[in-house]
C-alpha cells in the first residue's frame, strides 16, 4: 500500500458549520450574475499559476491547458474521474485484431466556437500538427508511434500506427489530442478556438482570464455564462479572497487547508497526476555522479517536507507513477531517510570536509515563486546542511524559471510539480531538462508499450524500478487535488486525471 497522511482521510467532503470573517485580497467583490429563479451564472476560481499565453503547442507550462482543455479545446476521447476511457467527439471507435488500427466514428453537429463544422479533416490536421508542428518534443513522445492518419469520409477517421501501443489511446484524452480547425487562421497564442463549452472572452495579464459560455455547444448550453480564473500568487491572499467572497473556488494546497477549517466551505479532496520533484540536473557536477543523486535521496526526509509544504496532504512516492497508473508499485521505501548513508555516499563522491581531504560541496537551488516550492525548498537546505551540503535557494518568477531551467537547462538543481499523466517516460528524455540518460530504460519502454497489456504493466513496472535506483530526480510526493468552495458550487471534480481543470459540469445549485 501507498503511505498517506492522516489528513488526507479526515479531510475528504469536509463541510464545516461556522462562518468565518476574513481580509479581502484587495480586490472589490462584485455583484455576481443571476439567471433565471435567480440561481448565480457565473464563478470566480482563484489559482497560483497564470498561463503565459493560450498555446500549449508551442510552450510549456501546465497553466495553459488546465485553462483549455475540456473547457475551451475537447478530444476524441475523454479521461474520466477513475483514469478510464469514454467517448467524446468520437461516439465510439474500433481496433484492428494487430491494435495498429484504431476507426473513431465522430459525433455530428458539433460546431467550433466561430461556427465552422467540425469533421474528419480537423481530426486529421490536429494529428498531424502534434508530429510536424508541435516543438514540445517530449511531450509530443506517444504520437511519435502513428504512421498516418485519414479520412474515410466526413465522420469516419482511421488512424495506422507503426506498432502497437498501451499509452496512445489513453494519449489523446489529454491535451495531445485537442482538435483544433483545419484551418488555423488565428494566433493560437492569442486566441483560442474550439469545440468545447466555453470560448476566452478577456484576458488582463496578471490578474485574469474570464470565459464565457456557449449557447450553441453540441451537448447543449454551457451550465455557467462565466468563468473567471484569478491569478494570484499569494497563497495568503488567495484564502482572503475566498473569505471575503472575491472568489468563489480556489485551487489550494494541505498548509492552506487549517486556516478554513471553520469556515462555512465545501473542501473536497481528489487524486492527482502532480508529483513534486527535486530536479537535477544530470549533465552536470555533480549531479552527473549517481552516488552525489542518492545521497541527495537518503538525506531528504520527504514525509517531513510534505508535512511542512502541504500540512500532511499528499502520497510518498518512489518513482513518477501515481497510485492511478496501472503499472503503479510502492518504491517509497527505496531510499528511507538515512543522513548517515548521505554522509557516506557524498565522500565516496570526493564531498566532505576539507580537513578530511575532501571538497565542499556548494549547490545553486533555483526555486520558482511557487507556494509549496518555496516552502519545500527551505527544508530541502536544512537537511542537506545537516550532511554538509551548502545549497543556496534563488527564488525565480514563474517565466523566467519556465526560461532558464526549463528551456535552456541553466541550473543546478530545482523543484517542481509536473501534472501531465503518464508522464514517467516523457521527463526523462535526454533533451528534456533534467537530462537524464534512458538508453537502458527507452528500449525496455519501447518493449512493454507495443507488449500485451500484461507485458505492458510488469514491463513498465520493471523500468520504473530502474529509473527510481538512478535517481534523475527526487520525487518528493504526489500532491492532492484539493479544492475549497463555496458550499453551493456543485459539479466540482475532485480528481486532476489529466492537465485539465475540468469546468463541464459545474454550476450553482442556488
Amino acid at each position: 500500500m501507498f503511505r498517506s497522511s492522516h489528513r488526507t482521510r479526515l479531510a475528504v467532503g469536509l463541510v464545516t458549520a461556522l462562518a468565518l470573517a476574513g481580509c479581502s485580497a484587495g480586490q472589490t467583490t462584485t455583484s455576481p450574475d443571476v439567471g433565471p429563479g435567480g440561481v448565480r451564472t457565473d464563478v470566480i476560481i482563484a489559482v497560483a499559476l497564470e498561463p503565459v499565453n493560450l498555446d500549449f503547442t508551442t510552450t510549456s507550462g501546465a497553466a495553459i491547458p488546465q485553462l483549455l482543455m475540456n473547457n475551451v479545446y475537447e478530444t476524441l476521447v475523454k479521461i474520466d474521474q477513475d483514469g478510464g476511457i469514454v467517448p467524446l467527439l468520437a461516439t465510439s471507435w474500433e481496433m484492428s485484431d494487430d491494435g495498429t488500427e484504431y476507426t473513431f466514428h465522430l459525433r455530428r453537429g458539433v460546431t467550433f466556437s466561430d461556427g465552422r463544422p467540425f469533421t474528419s479533416a480537423d481530426v486529421v490536421a490536429s494529428f498531424d500538427r502534434v508530429q510536424t508542428h508541435w516543438i514540445r518534443s517530449q511531450l509530443t513522445l506517444p504520437m511519435a508511434v502513428v504512421d498516418h492518419t485519414e479520412a474515410l469520409d466526413d465522420y469516419t477517421v482511421r488512424v495506422t500506427l507503426h506498432r502497437p501501443s498501451n499509452e496512445w489511446l489513453f494519449s489523446i484524452g489529454t491535451l495531445l489530442g485537442a482538435i483544433f480547425p483545419a484551418e488555423i487562421d488565428f494566433d493560437k497564442m492569442t486566441e483560442a478556438i474550439g469545440t468545447g463549452p466555453y470560448v476566452v472572452a478577456e484576458r488582463q495579464q496578471g490578474d485574469r482570464i474570464v470565459l464565457t459560455g456557449r449557447e450553441d455547444h453540441w451537448a447543449g448550453p454551457a451550465p455557467l455564462r462565466q468563468v473567471t480564473f484569478r491569478y494570484i500568487t499569494d497563497p495568503t491572499a488567495a484564502v482572503n479572497a475566498l473569505r471575503a467572497g472575491d472568489v468563489d473556488m480556489l485551487l489550494t494546497t494541505g498548509d492552506r487547508i487549517a486556516p478554513l477549517s471553520n469556515a462555512n466551505f465545501q473542501v473536497i479532496e481528489g487524486t492527482s497526476n502532480g508529483e513534486v520533484l527535486l530536479s537535477f540536473n544530470n549533465r552536470i557536477a555533480p549531479f552527473d555522479d549517481l552516488r552525489v543523486r542518492q545521497a541527495f535521496a537518503y538525506a531528504i526526509d520527504r514525509e517531513a517536507v510534505m508535512e511542512v509544504a502541504s500540512g500532511g496532504f499528499g502520497t510518498l512516492l518512489g518513482a513518477m507513477v501515481p497510485p492511478t497508473d496501472p503499472f503503479f508499485e510502492d518504491l517509497s521505501g527505496m531510499f528511507p531517510f538515512d543522513p548517515d548513508r548521505a554522509r557516506e555516499l557524498l565522500a565516496e563522491a570526493g564531498y566532505g570536509e576539507r580537513d578530511a581531504g575532501l571538497e565542499p560541496l556548494r549547490i545553486a537551488f533555483d526555486v520558482p515563486n511557487i507556494g509549496y516550492a518555496t516552502t519545500s525548498a527551505e527544508l530541502i537546505v536544512s537537511h542537506l546542511a545537516d550532511v554538509g551540503v551548502n545549497a543556496t535557494i534563488r527564488i525565480l518568477e514563474f517565466p523566467l524559471w519556465l526560461d532558464q531551467v526549463f528551456n535552456r537547462h541553466d541550473f543546478q538543481m530545482s523543484i517542481v510539480m509536473h501534472i501531465e499523466a503518464r508522464d514517467l517516460m516523457t521527463v526523462l528524455q535526454p533533451n528534456y531538462y533534467l537530462g537524464f540518460d534512458n538508453s537502458v530504460v527507452g528500449p525496455l519502454a519501447a518493449a512493454a508499450d507495443a507488449g500485451s497489456f500484461e507485458e505492458y504493466v510488469e514491463g513498465m513496472r520493471e523500468v520504473a524500478r530502474l529509473i527510481a535506483a538512478e535517481v534523475p530526480g527526487l520525487v518528493l510526493c504526489l500532491s492532492p487535488n484539493l479544492i475549497v468552495a463555496d458550499p453551493a458550487l456543485t459539479g466540482i471534480k475532485p480528481n486532476a486525471v489529466t492537465e485539465s481543470l475540468d469546468l463541464t459540469a459545474l454550476s450553482w445549485t442556488k
